[in-house]
């Protein structure tokens, strides 16, 4: 081969840096694109959770991705008013919703389904307290872990959910792949 092809060739190749940030920021361009279509589509700049316990079992197991939709873009129907009209998420009757617990930020969000929605005053389940305000009385799927609603346990404890504490309303379940998610919490 001759000086000059050599030369041509070297000049050719492209320098490993140059390569590594070019892979890098097509990765970026990626996530930046996914995060403008989830907005778009979601209401939400993230808009997957992965779930960590068993609450929602067997319609939710550890380690699935649920995509949630904003509540801006959606409408919260109750197991009650499921009941009523044939509506299902998740293999049982209304939504299941994401909230913050107590609204507090910071925290890993519940991700249970709203089973009724109460005004202030009124018992918030048959024999309970009074409603402090108006909210939702929610409750996990699991019927070993979860007999009684959030409210009358540690996850609300006589609190309902407040509209301004709900992130939004499960869409869809990807089996395992939060597994991913998990490890690095």
């Amino acid at each position: 081969m001759s000086e000059i092809n050599k030369e041509k060739r070297a000049q050719e190749q492209e320098n490993p840096w140059v390569s590594l940030g070019k892979d890098l920021l097509s990765v970026v361009a990626v996530v930046i694109i996914f995060m403008i279509l989830s907005k778009l589509a979601f209401g939400l700049w993230t808009p997957m959770v992965a779930v960590e316990s068993g609450s929602m079992e067997p319609h939710m197991q550890i380690g699935d991705i649920i995509f949630i939709k904003s509540i801006d873009k959606s409408n919260i129907t109750t197991y009650e008013e499921g009941k009523n009209t044939g509506y299902k998420s998740f293999g049982n009757y209304g939504n299941v919703i994401l909230y913050r617990q107590y609204g507090e930020e910071g925290v890993t969000p519940i991700i249970h389904r709203a089973m009724y929605r109460v005004e202030a005053g009124e018992p918030m389940w048959k024999g309970g307290p009074p409603a402090p305000y108006s909210g939702y009385i929610t409750k996990g799927d699991n019927a070993i872990t979860n007999s009684h609603y959030d409210q009358e346990g540690q996850i609300s404890y006589n609190m309902p959910v407040k509209d301004e504490w709900i992130i939004g309303t499960a869409q869809y379940r990807i089996p395992y792949l939060g597994y991913v998610r998990l490890i690095f919490s």
